[in-house]
C-alpha cells in the first residue's frame, strides 16, 4: 500500500512548470550531487564486467540507476512526513552465458535515514543500496534479490560535458533540455554475486559509463520515448548517441557526442545521426517489438549495434512505472569488426513514456 501511495504521488506530482534552462556553469564536485529544485534527476551507471577464473571466462552486463523526483504538489506542506522528494533505484545484471537478465528495484520518500541524495557530491542512498563518490572513485553497493553489485569505479578520463558545455537539448523547444555530464571509460573492480556465487571482476577488460542528468522538462508532448546508447570503445574513445521518437517512430530530435582517445570532442548536431532498426525481438510478456540490432550513421562513419542477448526488458512498474529495454550491447564498425561495448536503452515501445 505504501508503494502504491508513493507511485500515485509520483504520477500526480511530476507535472513541473517548464522553463528554458540557462547555459550551464558547472562546478564540481557540487554538480555531481543532487539538485532538488529540479523535477527529475538520475545517476545512471552501466558497464561490462568480465570475470576470469582459471580457464573459465564469464561476461556480464550491469546497470544501476538512482532517480530523484521532486513532487510539486507537496512542496508547501509543513509536515516532515510530506513526500517532497521521491527516490527510486534500479539494479540489473545481464548474464551473457546464462542468457538471462536479473533485475530488482526500490522506491521510498526522502528522509528519516531511509533515502537521501547529497547536494555536495555523489552520495545517494536508498535503504541498503548506495552510490557514493569518495575522492575520485565511485563505490556502489546494491545487494539485490538473487544477485548483488559490489563495485569500485575509477575514472581514467576527464568528465565529458554533453551538448553545449553540459546543456543538452532534447527537443525543438528551449525548455526541452537537461543538464548532462558523463564519465566514460570507468575502470571497474570489485565483484558481482549471482545466485550465491561470487564473480571477481577483471579490471583490465571491464569498463563502465556514468551519466548524470537533471531537468525540469525533458520530453516534448509529441514524444513517445527514446533510443540511447553509450559505448566505451576499445581504443579509449567514447560514443554517445540518442534520438527522441514520435509516436509514429520517426525522429523528433537527435544528438550525442564522440570523444577521441586523444580527448578531441565532437558534439553531434540535430540531423547528423540516423538510427536504422534491424532485427526485432518481440517481448513474450507484452508483445512489444524492440529492435535489438541497429545501423547507426554518424559523422564519424557507419556503426552497427547488437544486443548481447535479446531479452533485456525491464519491468519497473513498481518504481518508475515504465517497461523498457536496457541492456549490454556490442559495437561493430562498418566492416563488422568488434570495436566496443556499452549499453543500449529503448523506451516507449511497450507504451508511451511519461516523464
Amino acid at each position: 500500500m505504501q508503494r502504491r501511495h508513493l507511485l500515485t504521488l509520483a504520477m500526480a506530482g511530476l507535472a513541473h512548470p517548464a522553463w528554458a534552462l540557462p547555459p550551464a556553469h558547472m562546478q564540481f564536485p557540487r554538480d555531481l550531487g543532487s539538485h532538488p529544485e529540479f523535477g527529475t534527476e538520475w545517476w545512471y551507471i552501466t558497464g561490462r564486467a568480465v570475470s576470469i577464473h582459471g580457464s573459465s571466462t564469464r561476461e556480464f552486463g550491469f546497470q544501476l540507476t538512482f532517480f530523484r523526483s521532486r513532487v510539486t504538489a507537496t512542496q508547501a506542506m509543513a509536515s516532515r512526513f510530506a513526500a517532497k522528494q521521491l527516490l527510486f533505484a534500479h539494479a540489473a545484471i545481464t548474464d551473457v552465458q546464462g542468457q538471462k537478465l536479473w533485475h530488482d528495484q526500490r522506491i521510498a520518500r526522502a528522509g528519516f535515514g531511509i533515502a537521501e541524495a547529497s547536494e555536495a557530491d555523489t552520495a545517494v542512498r536508498l535503504r541498503d543500496w548506495s552510490l557514493v563518490r569518495t575522492g575520485e572513485q565511485y563505490h556502489a553497493e546494491l545487494p539485490a534479490q538473487d544477485f548483488g553489485l559490489h563495485l569500485q569505479l575509477a575514472p581514467t578520463q576527464p568528465l565529458l560535458l554533453q551538448g553545449q558545455q553540459g546543456l543538452s537539448r532534447k527537443g525543438p523547444q528551449p525548455d526541452q533540455a537537461s543538464y548532462y555530464v558523463s564519465q566514460p571509460q570507468l575502470a571497474v573492480s570489485g565483484h558481482l554475486q549471482l545466485q550465491g556465487q561470487r564473480f571477481e571482476i577483471s579490471t583490465d577488460t571491464s569498463r563502465a559509463w556514468l551519466d548524470h542528468e537533471w531537468s525540469q522538462a525533458y520530453l516534448a508532448p509529441e514524444a513517445a520515448g527514446w533510443d540511447w546508447l553509450g559505448m566505451n570503445l576499445a581504443d579509449g574513445s567514447a560514443l554517445t548517441a540518442f534520438r527522441i521518437r514520435r509516436k509514429d517512430g520517426s525522429t523528433l530530435w537527435d544528438g550525442g557526442s564522440f570523444r577521441s582517445p586523444q580527448g578531441a570532442l565532437t558534439i553531434f548536431q540535430p540531423g547528423q545521426l540516423r538510427f536504422t532498426p534491424g532485427r526485432v525481438w518481440t517481448s513474450p510478456a507484452n508483445q512489444a517489438h524492440y529492435p535489438v540490432e541497429w545501423t547507426l550513421d554518424t559523422p564519424m562513419g557507419r556503426l552497427q549495434v547488437q544486443a548481447a542477448i535479446d531479452n533485456q526488458e525491464l519491468d519497473s512498474r513498481q518504481s518508475t512505472g515504465a517497461v523498457y529495454w536496457e541492456g549490454l550491447s556490442r559495437l561493430l564498425d562498418a566492416q563488422g569488426r568488434l570495436v566496443g561495448h556499452g549499453y543500449l536503452e529503448m523506451t516507449g515501445y511497450a507504451g508511451v513514456l511519461r516523464m
